[in-house]
C-alpha cells in the first residue's frame, strides 16, 4: 500500500492578506515546511503546491447559496464576524487551495503512498451553510465526499483531535452513514453550541496527558473494530498543548506526540491509508506549535514508512 515517501500539500503564504492581529498563528504555515526540511524529516520533492479546487467539488458538502456567497465575497457582516477573517480574494483562493491539497493528498494516500499530509487544513468549523472560527470550507469533509462519490469508498472514519469540537464536520455528515465522525475535544471550549458527531468525547479542563491518552486509546480501539473504515482522516490540532492560549488542556509535547503515535499505529495495524491536516495551534511561543506539528510528521512517516 505504501511507498517510502509522504505526499505533502504546501501553500503560498497569505499572512499579508490578514489584519495584523490575525497574523501570528498563521506563521506556522510558513515555518513548518522549513523546519521539516531543516530536520531532514522530508525532502523538497515530497511537497506539492495545489491549485484551486474546482467549484463543482463543493456541491454535496456545502450548500450552494453559502459557498457562492463566499466565493463572490458577498457574505453578510454576521457571517464575516462568525468566521473571524475579512473577505478578500486571496483568502478565498487559499481556502480553495487548502481543500484541493487535502483532496489530492487523500487520493494519493489511497492509491499510492498510504499517507498524505496538508501543511494547513483541518477547517472543521465550516458546516453545510456556515463558516466559523477561521474556517470557511471544510477541507477534510470535501475530500471525504470525493472519496465516497468518485473513488467508490463505502466507509470513512474522521478522527478529529483538535481541542475544539468539529461542529462543522458533524453538521455536514449528520445524515451520512458512510462517514463516521469522532471528535475528542475540550467540553467547555469553543464552539459553545456543539453539534452531535457520531461520537463526541468531551474532556474536562486541565486533563492530564496520561488520562487523555488512556481515553483516546480506549476510544480508538473500539472504533477501529466497530466502524471498519476503509480510509482515515486525522485532524491533528496542536491546541491540546498546555502552552496553548485557547486550549485548557494539560498535554505537553511528549503527550501530544504519543497522541499522534496512537492514531498512526492504529492505521498501520488495520492497514488503512490516512490523510492528515494540521488544525489549530495558538501557543504564544511559535516554536511550541511548530515542534508539535513536526512531531506529527515524524510519527506518521516513522510508523507507516519506518
Amino acid at each position: 500500500m505504501t511507498t517510502t515517501s509522504p505526499f505533502i500539500a504546501f501553500h503560498p503564504s497569505f499572512v499579508h492578506a490578514l489584519p495584523k492581529g490575525h497574523r501570528f498563528p498563521m506563521l506556522k504555515y510558513d515555518l513548518l515546511p522549513q523546519q521539516l526540511l531543516y530536520e531532514q524529516v522530508v525532502e523538497k520533492d515530497d511537497f506539492f503546491q495545489p491549485a484551486c479546487l474546482p467549484l463543482d467539488y463543493l456541491k454535496g458538502v456545502h450548500e450552494d447559496a453559502y459557498w457562492k456567497r463566499f466565493i463572490m465575497l458577498s457574505l453578510d457582516k454576521k457571517e464575516i464576524q462568525r468566521i473571524g477573517f475579512p473577505q478578500n480574494k486571496e483568502i478565498v483562493n487559499r481556502e480553495l487551495r487548502i481543500a484541493q491539497g487535502t483532496l489530492t493528498a487523500a487520493e494519493v494516500a489511497l492509491k499510492k503512498t498510504g499517507l498524505g499530509f496538508n501543511i494547513a487544513g483541518g477547517t472543521h468549523h465550516a458546516g453545510k451553510d456556515f463558516g466559523e472560527g477561521f474556517c470557511m470550507l471544510n477541507d477534510q469533509a470535501i475530500a471525504a465526499y470525493y472519496l465516497l462519490e468518485k473513488q467508490g469508498l463505502n466507509k470513512i472514519l474522521i478522527v478529529d483531535l483538535d481541542v475544539h469540537q468539529g461542529d462543522g464536520t458533524a453538521d455536514i455528515f449528520e445524515k451520512e452513514d458512510r462517514v463516521f465522525t469522532l471528535s475528542v475535544h475540550g467540553e467547555n471550549n469553543f464552539p459553545f453550541e456543539k453539534r452531535a458527531s457520531d461520537l463526541d468525547v468531551g474532556l474536562a479542563d486541565d486533563i492530564s496527558g496520561d488520562e487523555y491518552l488512556c481515553t483516546l486509546d480506549k476510544t480508538l480501539n473500539r472504533l477501529f473494530d466497530t466502524v471498519e473504515p476503509e480510509f482515515v482522516f486525522f485532524q491533528s490540532g496542536t491546541d491540546v498543548l498546555q502552552t496553548d492560549t485557547m486550549g485548557r488542556l494539560k498535554l505537553d509535547k511528549e503527550a501530544c506526540r504519543q497522541r499522534d503515535q496512537l492514531v498512526f499505529n492504529y492505521c498501520k495495524d488495520y492497514h488503512l491509508p490516512v490523510q492528515v491536516s494540521m488544525g489549530g495551534g495558538y501557543s504564544k511561543q511559535i516554536r511550541n506549535i511548530v515542534d508539535a506539528h513536526c512531531n506529527t510528521f515524524k510519527e506518521g512517516i516513522g510508523c507507516l514508512f519506518g
